[in-house]
């Protein structure tokens, strides 16, 4: 019975919230005045997600971090601003990663979407991996985390966070590698095509049309990137390729995004998602590339969208969540055959 009434209060607050979703600004500075296109990704009826207690805490939650009882779990936080290792409750940490990832005045489900995957990417960044901080479960150092804000923490943010505690994404009774980026360019990608991933694909991972907001920055949804020669050539030798003079590029391999998976340099190739890195993936904004110009001593690239373009788009969830979906409904639209179980609460 305490489980019926957890499910019925929790449809309850995701219809009542979606009402109150409104535009925003993201972290990238400026954004569209005009409202979000209905998309077709967006207007097909999604099954809803079923959010349910359950008995998997002990599978799911590492066991550095568990709790007698099932209780929210406790971390051990290397904090960067104390220079120290810290406890922390989940939920508070979730927070601040939040408010890092998030502008708060965005739509009320996109940030609950967004809450549900930080809470996901602890759990599985405890079991798959160890902090660089000695005696630390994680960190707020974005280098091997995810983004940390202790200033931006609003009543917004603080509601996102209560109304998904515990909340987390299951495949198989283990949490996912819960990837997310800024904006798609209208297609999400597979991890091998935007990351690189050394591993076998993950089966919840899947390419999918994004409805990324017409709100998002111009900059963001479409760009152009300048380097000069001399940029581009130490960014290839860097990673190894043999070559002399950059004379032409041109787009190899791609995926089922539409990526470039390798970039052709005469007679020698590199990974596209590697090569970003090294040129600067805040310049170069991701590999969907519509173009590759050499000219007066520059190489000029067109492309879309903002990030590895792995998961959840964050312009899509925004998109989303302004025709009425919910926080749940984004996650498992973004994720294949998931499920979102609350494991605490």
């Amino acid at each position: 019975m305490k489980a019926l009434k957890s499910i019925v209060a929790l449809a309850l607050c995701a219809v009542l919230l979606t009402a109150c979703s409104n535009g925003a600004s993201k972290n990238t500075p400026g954004s569209s005045p005009d409202k979000a296109s209905p998309s077709p990704a967006a207007t097909e009826p999604l099954e809803t997600p079923e959010v349910t207690a359950t008995p998997n805490y002990g599978d799911a939650v590492p066991e550095p971090i568990q709790q007698e009882g099932e209780k929210e779990p406790v971390l051990k936080v290397y904090d960067t601003a104390q220079n120290q290792v810290v406890e922390q409750e989940l939920e508070d940490y979730v927070a601040h990663v939040l408010a890092g990832e998030m502008k708060s005045d965005w739509p009320k489900e996109a940030l609950k979407a967004q809450a549900i995957l930080a809470r996901t990417f602890v759990l599985y960044f405890v079991t798959e991996k160890e902090s660089m901080y000695e005696g630390a479960n994680i960190s707020t150092d974005i280098k091997e985390a995810q983004a940390y804000n202790t200033e931006g923490i609003d009543e917004n943010i603080l509601a996102a966070v209560e109304e998904t505690r515990g909340e987390v994404v299951l495949y198989n009774g283990k949490p996912i590698n819960a990837w997310f980026h800024a904006h798609a360019g209208g297609k999400t990608a597979m991890s091998k095509e935007g990351l690189n991933y050394e591993g076998d694909e993950p089966p919840y991972i899947q390419s999918v049309d994004s409805p990324d907001s017409d709100k998002a920055p111009e900059e963001d949804a479409s760009w152009t990137a300048s380097f000069t020669k001399e940029e581009v050539l130490a960014a290839l030798q860097s990673s190894g390729v043999s070559v002399q003079s950059v004379d032409a590029i041109e787009v190899g391999e791609t995926g089922a995004s539409g990526r470039a998976i390798t970039l052709k340099i005469g007679e020698a190739a590199i990974n596209a998602a590697d090569f970003r890195i090294k040129l600067g993936s805040q310049k170069l904004k991701s590999t969907l590339l519509e173009d590759i110009t050499v000219e007066a001593g520059k190489v000029i690239f067109t492309g879309r969208g903002y990030g590895h373009g792995v998961g959840m788009s964050q312009w899509g969830a925004y998109g989303m969540a302004e025709e009425g979906k919910t926080g749940e409904e984004i996650v498992q639209y973004y994720f294949k055959d998931v499920a979102i179980q609350k494991l605490w609460e």
